[in-house]
């Protein structure tokens, strides 16, 4: 059946049925799973996009024929075998990513999120988030998502300027996405979360001001902020390369950023990460794990994972890539169960946050590393590093979170080089 053009319809019957499975697919396995058992996110990606956007490298295709119920259970597939090898027997959230999943029928996301009940405990209420664009989610699509099981939506707005989002290839305007948003809100009240970019080419601070406060006045509880990357390969990049468009500037992007997040938080939202932000506890729980260094598995073409693959008898935790391309990876699928492209065993320093750090956390601990050289190298920034004897870990302030991901950086190289004076070499025979 070939998605583009098709309305799949669940009716409310359809609706009953797959949460009546679910709840009885609970009840198979008993209550939940005690703390400090297996626990996982999932990610399920969607390849496929109307068209490709003028600034994205994301691994999507344009479709030409699918099959999308051969896609369906290559994915159903997929699911579970990943379920299995990893030993999970709690999912506490899924994550409809691409690509563009809206594109996909509400059938196909009922019928992972069933495999996914009938192979662990994924709980009645978990977090099931669906990335949707306004053009390919009017509100009866988006009805027949809550039906099979989605109760969160993320829309990829982006903008709020016609001129801007035609500069991005995006294929609606601002009044469709105002309107996708508020018949989102109506569908999914206190779960809808909006993606809005800075940094475009030409983009002035004010005029994006404007926008983010429009947004804040129809918007719900959680808001993303994403900075223009201009990635080789792409229209925009191509574009400013031979000059047919200004560089976005640096300085002009940070101060959106930093004048957005100050917007933000005068409006009760919580900067939770780099770029989410949140109120009334609306943070989402899968992003959250990520940040979190929490187990997840990726399904579907290109997608990532990392967890501790205890089928195969490991006790070390991998980060895995699927296959990128969707035709091949259906074929892995289809005879290995799977389409693990890459797996790369992940080192101490990379378990940072995860229960395995607490037996290597003593580089962290030790008070004669040199974080004074990253200090100083912040310090114009207003960033701020303490120490919490309570958390027992690095604090950031709300200053330094702007420059979070380049102080990661030099804050783990200095980590990584203690950990190996500390460690000794293998003991040939020993």
């Amino acid at each position: 059946m070939a998605f583009l053009g098709a309305r799949a319809r669940c009716s409310a019957a359809a609706a009953a049925k797959v949460a009546q499975r679910r709840r009885l697919a609970e009840d198979a396995r008993g209550p939940p799973s005690p703390p400090g058992s297996q626990r996982a996110a999932l990610y399920v990606h969607w390849p496929y996009c109307e068209k490709r956007c003028s600034y994205c490298n994301f691994n999507k295709y344009i479709p030409r024929g699918v099959d999308e119920a051969a896609v369906r259970r290559c994915l159903v597939t997929e699911a579970q075998t990943l379920l299995r090898l990893s030993g999970v027997r709690r999912v506490e959230s899924v994550f409809f990513g691409g690509g563009t999943p809206s594109l996909a029928s509400p059938h196909t996301v009922a019928a992972v999120l069933e495999a996914v009940a009938q192979a662990t405990h994924l709980p009645a209420d978990s977090e099931v988030t669906l990335e949707a664009n306004p053009t390919s989610a009017p509100g009866s699509r988006l009805a027949a998502f809550r039906a099979a099981g989605v109760n969160r939506l993320s829309i990829g707005l982006q903008s709020l300027d016609d001129t801007e989002l035609q500069l991005l290839g995006r294929t609606h305007s601002a009044s469709d996405a105002l309107q996708t948003l508020a018949e989102a809100r109506r569908l999914f009240p206190g779960c809808v979360s909006v993606d809005l970019m800075l940094g475009l080419p030409a983009q002035q601070v004010g005029p994006w001001l404007g926008q983010l406060r429009e947004l804040l006045r129809r918007c719900d509880d959680h808001v993303s902020l994403y900075q223009l990357s201009l990635e080789r390969g792409t229209a925009l990049f191509t574009q400013v390369q031979q000059g047919t468009l200004p560089a976005p500037d640096p300085e002009l992007a940070a101060e959106m950023y930093q004048e957005g997040r100050a917007v933000l938080r005068e409006a009760g939202f919580r900067q939770y990460e780099v770029s989410n932000f949140a109120r009334n506890g609306a943070l989402s729980t899968h992003n959250w794990t990520y940040w979190q260094c929490g187990q997840y598995l990726g399904v579907g073409p290109g997608a990532h994972g990392r967890f501790v693959p205890q089928g195969a008898g490991s006790h070390t935790r991998e980060a895995r890539i699927q296959t990128l391309e969707p035709d091949n990876w259906m074929k892995e699928v289809m005879l290995f169960g799977h389409g693990t492209r890459k797996r790369v065993p992940l080192g101490e320093l990379e378990l940072t946050g995860c229960e395995e750090w607490e037996k290597h956390k003593s580089p962290l601990q030790d008070r004669s590393l040199d974080f004074l050289s990253v200090w100083r190298k912040f310090w114009p920034w207003g960033c701020a590093l303490t120490w919490g004897s309570l958390t027992r870990g690095l604090r950031c302030s709300w200053e330094g979170l702007a420059v979070l991901d380049s102080l990661l950086l030099d804050l783990l190289s200095q980590l990584q080089d203690t950990w190996r004076q500390r460690t000794p070499s293998p003991v040939p025979g020993g």
